[in-house]
Parts: structure tokens; sequence; C-alpha cells
């Protein structure tokens, strides 16, 4: 949810998806991230991907799906990859917005249990999730999931995301280059480190997780 008084900085472009405001300020995630890492990443990348998509979907059936119900019904489908490609990069890029936050939060009770019970508690599933974020080779997405009714770490390449294997997504990391090199460098996981120490949005988590019960 966006913060009152903050307004979209980008014109909309015309078409069936939009792209969504960032729930902060670009300054808001700084030092960490950037102000100018963000406006790049949200406003050249992730336009970019909701641009793309309203000019692949025109005057096809996609245009009037919702975005989620584009991504599982192009996921595997080699005719539709392009389709695929940027409508799970814009869904992915939302996800990933709001799994970030300025505020310091922690995990609700019931996601907290959950975590102790499958990882042993915060402090272990850190260490695995910055660990899995780092050694992902190329692009792509470390993500919390629940699958089967457990807490889970997985990574996926590319635009991919474990939505479209039945799990449910609680948390992302975006490890694509253009996510920290301006900051960073190739040095990932400072970035990473920084991302699972100050930035994941645990309330948003916890809000994910508790539809799952």
């Amino acid at each position: 949810m966006t913060k009152p008084g903050l307004k979209p900085k980008l014109d909309i472009e015309s078409g069936p998806f939009i792209l969504p405001p960032l729930p902060y300020d670009e300054g808001a995630l700084a030092p960490i991230i950037s102000a100018r890492t963000v406006g790049l990443h949200y406003g050249k990348h992730h336009k970019g991907y909701v641009d793309k998509l309203n000019d692949l979907v025109k005057e096809t059936p996609f245009a009037t799906m919702s975005l989620e119900e584009v991504v599982e019904n192009t996921a595997g489908q080699a005719k539709h990859s392009k389709i695929f490609n940027n409508a799970a990069q814009a869904w992915n890029h939302a996800f990933y917005w709001n799994s970030l936050s300025p505020d310091a939060s922690m995990p609700g009770a019931a996601l907290g249990k959950a975590i102790d019970r499958d990882f042993g508690g915060m402090d272990t599933l850190k260490k695995h999730l910055v660990a899995l974020a780092t050694d992902h080779f190329a692009s792509g997405w470390a993500w919390l999931i629940v699958q089967d009714k457990k807490l889970a770490l997985i990574d996926t390449p590319d635009a991919h995301t474990p939505m479209t294997e039945g799990a449910t997504c609680l948390l992302t990391i975006d490890v694509w280059e253009h996510a920290y090199y301006l900051d960073r460098q190739n040095v990932r996981k400072d970035y990473v480190a920084g991302v699972v120490d100050r930035l994941l949005n645990w309330t948003a988590a916890s809000a994910n997780f508790d539809k799952t019960l």
C-alpha cells in the first residue's frame, strides 16, 4: 500500500497492465539500496516489462486476464515465452518492492512459529537466505515460500516464479545485476546481506503467510 501523499512518479502507459506505484520514496531504502538504483530499477527495468507486456498482449485473450493469470497461463509454453517473461518479471518486481520496507518489522505470531519449526529460528533462516541469494548463478530470484504446508527457501532463474509451481510466495530478493550493480558492483553478497538484515518486510510476509492458514 502506498504511503499517504505518495503519488506514482511515472506516467502510466495505456494498456491493460499498469506500473504500480512504489510503496515508499525512491530514497527510502538507502544506504542499502540507493535512490539511483531504485529509480533505474523501477523506472526503467520494471516499467519496461510492463510496457512490453502491453505491446505483446494486444488483441490476444491475455489482454483480458489478470497479471497472475497471464503468468500461470503462459508458464512452460515456448510459443508464449516472451509474454511469460515480461508478465512474470512485472509480477516479480511488484512483489519485490512490497517485500522491502524502510521500517523495521518482525514476523507475526503465526509466521514466527513456522520459522522456528521449519528453520530452527530467524537467525538460521537469514543465514540460509543470504547464502541462497548470493550463490544463485546468473540472473534470478531468491524466495521464501510456503509449499506443502511448510516454509522453504528456493531460487529461480531469469523470470521464473514459484507461483507457477503451486507455492505461496512470502518474500523475494531480486538478484539480477540491475538490483545492485550501481551500488555494489559485482559484490552481490553485500547487497543481499543488507537486504536480509535491514529491509525485508516481515509484516507483508506475515500477511501473505496468514492467507495460507
